[in-house]
């Protein structure tokens, strides 16, 4: 996106009321102060707090509680025999089972349940940023929304670029691409032939005209103010374009440039952290926004792969097992960070599937209490990364759709009891 239009959004932000910060999580998750969504600006995808007052003598407390309730989950001994171990097994099998009957018994399956609503889910969505727009952290759909209408409402001000910026961000981009081309020619054949009179009349029951530029929103309100109104001749409706019909303070080439250069405002996927308990992270299912397909196709996919199965009966090689695995990736766009910590709690973010292994170690160094400390990130089956893993994508890692790491520090010898910040552990949910 040009500076110019850049500015312009930037200008007309303040008009149209920024609502402050909020987040559409569930109850259970607790408000991020608006001083929490600072991003440094030269890691914009990385969380960085910021630099805090002291905290109070209550929110001090309520940190140490949190922390004790934590180190005396700890503290229970448990039976590491393998016969107590079959028996807790067994014990939350059989409770899995009976909630699973209760659920069928009430007619209330997951699957019915809105994701706002539903219990057993790691997180309760993906959420973006829009600093261009508010202070917001919302879904991507609410966010589709709240630019639009901030777009139409910048119409009163400044129609063309406005109108530009809706052909990109208020349609898909199948649509808005050929529409584009097309209004670019038509604009660049009137600037570029002042004298030719043929460029000057588009009839709008045309073919091209009805499949590339009026099923695209906003192409018609930016040719209204290229100059063009709409009149009727022998009884067909057209636009004509005349030079006093132009927006003030709009030229031809202005729109041409703009339409070139414009591009959907970009949203900033916010890392949506959570501090958690242990019991709590039992919790492993992803909503739909995890998904790039949707429910439907992926119930079909693992119907027929059943299938599949249940009528070869044969061994997988090495080739079908990857082709398989690869299958299973491509279906995500996010994936689920979790961390655990010595002292038993735990930290979560979401990723984008194609950020690197380096920025997961920028997100948890930046919620350190001591970022200085080196420390190394291992994964539940024991692999540890080299350096040349932090330039891969987590998609190359193969670290989808959840993964979780276990922190350590680099040097064994370091005794630092506390780890995250005081202002992280007050995230901590009560059971």
């Amino acid at each position: 996106m040009s500076n110019k239009l850049k500015k312009f959004i930037a200008k007309q932000k303040l008009k149209f009321g920024a609502a402050g910060s909020g987040r559409k999580l569930n109850s259970e998750v607790p408000q991020p102060s608006s001083s929490q969504k600072t991003h440094s600006s030269s890691k914009k995808d990385v969380y960085v707090p910021p630099k805090r007052k002291e905290l109070s003598a209550e929110a001090k407390a309520a940190a140490e509680a949190a922390l004790s309730r934590v180190q005396h989950t700890d503290r229970k001994e448990f039976n590491t025999s393998l016969a107590a171990i079959k028996a807790q097994v067994r014990r939350e099998l059989e409770s899995e089972r009976q909630a699973k009957e209760q659920a069928v018994q009430e007619g209330s399956s997951g699957d019915n349940i809105p994701d706002n609503e539903r219990k057993d889910l790691a997180v309760q969505g993906v959420f973006f940023q829009c600093p261009l727009i508010s202070e917001e952290i919302l879904p991507r759909k609410e966010w589709k929304v709240k630019i639009k209408d901030f777009l139409y409402q910048q119409m009163e001000h400044e129609k063309g670029l406005s109108a530009c910026l809706i052909v990109y961000n208020c349609n898909p981009k199948e649509k808005y691409e050929p529409c584009v081309e097309t209004l670019i020619k038509c604009l660049e054949n009137i600037h570029n032939n002042p004298n030719e009179e043929k460029y000057k009349k588009i009839r709008m029951n045309n073919k091209m005209f009805c499949e590339k530029i009026k099923v695209c929103e906003g192409a018609v309100d930016l040719l209204h103010a290229a100059g063009f109104a709409e009149i009727t001749l022998d009884d067909e409706p057209y636009l004509i374009w005349s030079e006093e019909n132009m927006e003030a303070e709009t030229t031809l080439q202005s729109l041409i440039e703009a339409l070139k250069c414009s591009e959907p405002i970009h949203l900033e996927l916010d890392r949506n952290i959570q501090v958690l308990l242990p019991s709590q992270v039992r919790r492993t299912n992803l909503p739909d926004d995890f998904y790039r397909i949707s429910v439907e196709e992926i119930k079909r996919e693992q119907q027929r792969r059943t299938q599949a199965m249940e009528d070869a009966q044969i061994l997988k090689t090495k080739a079908m097992r990857e082709k398989e695995e690869q299958r299973v990736m491509n279906r995500y766009k996010f994936t689920l960070i979790r961390v655990r910590f010595p002292n038993g709690v735990f930290l979560q973010g979401t990723f984008n599937v194609y950020e690197k292994l380096s920025q997961v170690y920028e997100f948890v160094q930046s919620c350190l209490m001591h970022e200085a400390s080196e420390f190394v990130l291992i994964s539940s089956t024991e692999q540890r990364f080299t350096e040349a893993d932090l330039d891969k994508s987590l998609y190359d890692l193969k670290l989808i759709p959840t993964i979780l790491f276990n922190f350590s520090y680099e040097n064994d010898s370091q005794q630092l009891s506390d780890y995250l910040k005081e202002e992280l552990m007050l995230l901590i949910q009560s059971i």
